[in-house]
């Protein structure tokens, strides 16, 4: 629904929330918005706190996060965290509020264990629920997944044995980022203007539609090492896309021979690339200690 470039003043996490903003003006029900480890921080839970839509992200195994603040005792500044919870370290895990397991046809014995009432060290205000997806027995494979850890943001959260399905939508996401930087080049020209690259990577969704429309118009011609497939991916569809071109034909002229180029005129001098800055998001640690060091306040102190 949105695909837009990010500027070099801005983040993911700014423009991920800005989007989801314009989003759920246009939408009638409150949304389940789900996102990847990027976003699993402090930073987007607190710019996304006005929002009108429940949020589900995943979060990194080294995460920490901490429990609802202990009563106030009279003295000195209220406490925010309470307890701390360190997601690989299983000595410091609090007791689930709720487990469930549950027997899924694709991923066979799994556990969820939640917890309540934790937030993130920079976003106390934010509660939220810890869900921990734990496969315990595969049917298909002897490989041991790594549990899945995810937080839930929002008004009514729905049942464990469902919730956890939800995020394994956002692999079809990612499976379409690779496809379009590997298959479609779409990182791989090097444009000289802003607006070039924009056209270009608006290009992407709709070249991925007119793939997706014409898979029951293709006709599959495998390479010698791929196997036949009946319901056609992306990309066998672009493979076998060569076909479908020589039947609808070209509004184009046919091409004329021209002969030897006489390349450029002499004396002739092509305009430069412009260049543009280089731009700095974040100031090394080292260059700011030195600057530190130098300044008259640290001199004089």
């Amino acid at each position: 629904m949105r695909h837009e470039r990010i500027t070099s003043f801005e983040t993911p996490a700014s423009k991920a929330a800005f989007q989801l903003k314009q989003v759920t003006r246009q939408l009638a029900v409150r949304p389940l918005a789900i996102y990847d480890r990027g976003y699993g921080n402090a930073s987007f839970v607190n710019q996304t706190a006005g929002i009108e839509a429940d949020l589900l992200l995943r979060v990194t195994s080294n995460r920490c996060v901490y429990g609802a603040p202990p009563a106030y005792r009279g003295r000195g500044a209220p406490a925010k965290h309470g307890h701390k919870m360190k997601l690989n370290d299983p000595d410091t895990w609090s007791v689930p509020v709720e487990t469930v397991e549950v027997d899924d046809p694709n991923w066979g014995r799994v556990r969820v264990s939640r917890w309540s009432a934790y937030h993130f060290r920079k976003s106390p205000k934010r509660a939220m629920e810890v869900l921990r997806v734990e496969v315990l027995e595969t049917q298909s494979s002897t490989r041991r997944l790594a549990p899945l850890w995810l937080v839930w943001l929002g008004e009514q959260m729905p049942p464990l044995e469902t919730l956890w399905l939800h995020y394994l939508r956002r692999f079809a996401i990612e499976h379409w980022y690779r496809f379009a930087k590997q298959r479609l080049y779409w990182t791989h020209p090097q444009f000289s203007s802003v607006s070039a690259t924009e056209q270009w990577s608006s290009l992407m969704p709709l070249l991925s539609w007119q793939l997706w429309l014409a898979r029951k118009d293709c006709t599959d011609h495998p390479l010698p090492w791929q196997a036949p497939q009946e319901t056609l991916t992306p990309g066998r569809v672009a493979q076998a896309f060569a076909g479908i071109l020589a039947a609808i034909g070209t509004p184009a002229p046919a091409p004329k021979p021209r002969g030897k180029s006489p390349g450029r005129g002499k004396g002739h001098k092509p305009t430069p690339r412009p260049c543009y800055p280089m731009v700095k998001k974040r100031a090394s640690k080292r260059k700011t200690s030195e600057q530190s060091l130098n300044s008259p306040v640290a001199t004089a102190a």
